[in-house]
């Protein structure tokens, strides 16, 4: 199992999913706004993945890659089908080899299905309706302010930790999301916009790390950043490849240096790359691939991603997209600027292109994506 540049596996796992962070936003990835202070300081001490791409244009489709590591299959994300119990999830897995398992949001888990997902898969889910009122300083529609949502997840590790088990926790934020509002003071700019979400955000992140840091359980745990999805796919092709780069960050100042992944990776990629971090059975039956174990075999780059009507498979400076009535199109795509140009069919990368989405709809179709014995 595959550690890469770790220096020691982790014992714990925190992963941040971040409601709608476009890499661009980030001065990390070349944004010269100043709105993710936090992140790019914490990017110093990270091992940052520069071209990691979103599969999907909705949270629920990056819920699926971040848990069962699925390419976007046709229709409805899984989180929302019924049958989705006792799925080879991580947090099925990992729950199954004692660890502490959570899944906790910071709006109502009834939305899109999550509470019953995650539930049926072995987590414990936390959502704004178990949080004490006095925990929570302001709130809208979507969820309450992201730094209530991380003092409340702070609770649940601590609680894990002296229960003495290791712990699994995704930790899913809502302020950047319309109405884009936060607390008051917090931040130099106004509410009602993106910029100052995001903002507000990455202020909330480098609180809950700096609350961590003072944790016992800080030195043996893996932080994992990542978004969810973008925060706008529209662009001048039907699947804009530079609209779907998101950011991913591993933090563990005491377990693993600071540096930069430079191979293209798909965010159904975190989920077996985690698993085989740990140390734990179970990676190589993802549609994912561990990144690490991937650099050792030099397997072939490529990511996978989608909207609500085509689908995309992105690899060697090509992409294929998928869409209904059996069209077909293949586009050159510029590695630098990731622009896209029509070009001729490549009949080799829609061959697997769809055979990976057939493959996936029809595995969870019959079955075939529910847990199962896995040999240590």
């Amino acid at each position: 199992m595959a550690l890469g540049p770790f220096k020691q596996r982790p014992k714990n796992i925190v992963l941040i999913s971040v409601e709608s962070l476009s890499a661009s936003y980030l001065g990390t990835y070349g944004n010269r706004e100043n709105l993710t202070p936090y992140l790019d300081r914490l990017a110093k001490e990270s091992l940052v993945f520069d071209k990691l791409f979103a599969t999907g244009t909705r949270t629920v489709r990056g819920l699926d890659a971040l848990s069962i590591a699925i390419p976007p299959i046709p229709g409805q994300a899984v989180v929302h089908r019924p049958n989705t119990e006792h799925l080879a999830t991580i947090g099925e897995l990992l729950e199954a080899k004692q660890y502490a398992t959570s899944f906790i949001y910071g709006g109502y888990g009834v939305f899109d299905s999550m509470n019953a997902y995650f539930r049926g898969n072995d987590y414990k889910v936390l959502d704004r309706t178990d949080f004490d009122k006095s925990t929570i300083q302001s709130e809208n529609v979507w969820g309450v302010d992201d730094e209530s949502l991380f003092k409340n997840a702070i609770k649940q590790l601590d609680q894990d930790f002296s229960a003495g088990r290791p712990f699994f926790a995704h930790i899913m934020t809502t302020s950047n999301h319309r109405p884009f509002t936060y607390p008051a003071g917090k931040i130099d700019l106004p509410q009602g916009h993106r910029d100052g979400a995001v903002k507000y955000t990455d202020y909330a992140i480098g609180q809950f790390i700096e609350s961590a840091q003072a944790k016992p359980w800080f030195k043996e745990t893996l932080f994992v950043i990542v978004a969810d999805h973008c925060a706008s796919v529209a662009g001048k092709t039907k699947l804009p490849v530079e609209k779907y780069h998101i950011p991913l960050f591993f933090y563990a100042p005491d377990l693993l240096p600071a540096g930069h992944f430079t191979r293209i990776a798909s965010q159904i990629d975190i989920v077996p790359t985690l698993l085989d971090v740990l140390g734990m059975p179970g990676a190589e039956h993802f549609y994912g691939q561990s990144m690490f174990e991937a650099v050792a075999k030099k397997a072939p780059e490529r990511a996978f991603i989608s909207n609500y009507q085509s689908l995309g498979y992105y690899k060697r400076d090509k992409l294929i997209v998928l869409s209904p009535k059996q069209s077909v199109e293949t586009y050159e795509v510029n590695p630098v600027t990731l622009e896209a140009t029509l070009t001729k069919p490549d009949d080799g990368l829609i061959n697997e292109a769809v055979a990976y989405y057939q493959s996936a709809s029809r595995a969870f179709k019959y079955g075939e994506l529910k847990e199962y014995p896995v040999a240590d």
